[in-house]
């Protein structure tokens, strides 16, 4: 039996956005091991069943910590032990590692697969990403066989720039049969169920809660929405490391009453569908899977200009896009959604065709043509020298 070993940082990383390919490649009779972080216990019972084994490696977000030393040679262990057909590395951090430790078994023979989910540089990215990540990338692209990237500028300069065979493909595949659009009744209900009120106008941002998602933003947004319609909610579904920072903004703009923290949800797709847009303040993103998500369910977004969201979102088509500190557009765009309906229905229903080819059910088809798994596919591939 062939057998396959997915890294990332950590376990929620995998549990989030990896399971349709686990799916698949059991469906076709490999053996699937899993090495990463375990984070799982903070993520209010998000699981990760599917693996065949699961391996805790103390992977650490940050480049220059002593603790991904000991994660090297943990994982070398690991691929020394199982000898490996495919190994298959996301995240940053877990990809360099990963990439290090499997220089050597690529010598006898290991497929080395990397899913980039957005690289750190990137048009207007800092100065210190390029000067940083990019040379790291390019170098251990030579130890790559197959590099998969989500967003159409991460592919052209992957192509360009990094010596591997370079695919690309819509993201990792919304779940289609958990997030659709509920109907009227089914809204109110679920409304109902937790604990909003009919007239309610709901706003609802998802993302850990950290400085890159920019949350602080959205609840300044907020407190000027609160003047002009008191009966506004935003609800802000993650947890992380600003979480007392923002419950701090909250109260000091006297939001109590229209600000929930909901911590990390496994049944979000419920409060999408109670929502009435969906918003997004973040300054990075790859190729974002709750945006996905809201298409899925014709919620319109508005949502901030980076290269994720643009990849996603034409403006005033499929949704509205915005400047990521733009308090007053935001401010704006929302109040106009508040008073017309017809165009939140119109961008919604844009949204939900536009959406149509980034479901996990043509991601998945695409990730069978990488794994040599089907013989066609229509994900772009651009192929180069391996040395």
């Amino acid at each position: 039996m062939k057998k396959v070993l997915l890294t990332a940082t950590v376990q929620s990383h995998i549990a989030q956005f990896h399971l349709p390919l686990i799916r698949m490649l059991k469906e076709n009779g490999y053996e699937v091991h899993v090495a990463a972080k375990n984070n799982l216990a903070e993520k209010n019972g998000l699981r990760l069943d599917l693996p065949d084994k699961i391996f805790d490696v103390g992977f650490d977000r940050s480049p220059f910590s002593l603790r991904n030393i000991k994660a090297y040679y943990q994982l070398k262990k690991i691929i020394k032990k199982y000898n490996y057909d495919v190994i298959h590395c996301n995240t940053p951090i877990g990809g360099l590692i990963t990439r290090l430790v499997a220089r050597f078994a690529r010598k006898k023979g290991t497929k080395i697969f990397y899913t980039a989910h957005g690289f750190h540089f990137y048009e207007g990215a800092p100065l210190l990403n390029w000067v940083f990540y990019y040379p790291i990338e390019k170098w251990l692209a030579r130890y790559t066989d197959k590099l998969i990237t989500i967003t159409k500028e991460d592919y052209k300069l992957a192509s360009k720039k990094f010596n591997t065979n370079v695919y690309l493909i819509p993201g990792v595949g919304a779940n289609s049969n958990k997030f659709y659009p509920y109907s009227k009744s089914e809204i109110s209900k679920t409304k109902k169920e937790l604990g909003y009120k009919e007239d309610q106008f709901i706003l609802l941002c998802v993302g850990e809660l950290n400085k890159n998602k920019n949350q602080k933003t959205v609840i300044k947004v907020t407190a000027e929405l609160v003047k002009d319609f008191p009966k506004i909610k935003l609800l802000l579904a993650g947890n992380g490391p600003e979480k007392d920072k923002l419950r701090k903004l909250v109260n000091k703009l006297n939001l109590e009453k229209h600000v929930d923290f909901l911590g990390y949800r496994t049944d979000l797709e419920r409060y999408i569908n109670i929502c009435d847009i969906l918003i997004s303040a973040s300054y990075r993103e790859g190729l974002p899977l709750n945006i996905m998500e809201a298409m899925l369910c014709r919620k319109p977004v508005i949502a901030s200009l980076n290269r994720g969201h643009k990849e996603l979102i034409k403006d005033r088509v499929t949704g509205l896009i915005v400047g990521s500190n733009d308090i007053a557009a935001f401010v704006n765009l929302i109040m106009r959604l508040i008073r017309d309906e017809e165009l939140r229905q119109r961008l919604g229903e844009n949204a939900s065709k536009f959406i149509e080819p980034y479901k996990d059910i043509k991601v998945i088809q695409q990730l069978q043509y990488i794994y040599e798994l089907s013989p066609y596919s229509d994900c772009y591939k651009h192929s180069c020298v391996i040395g």
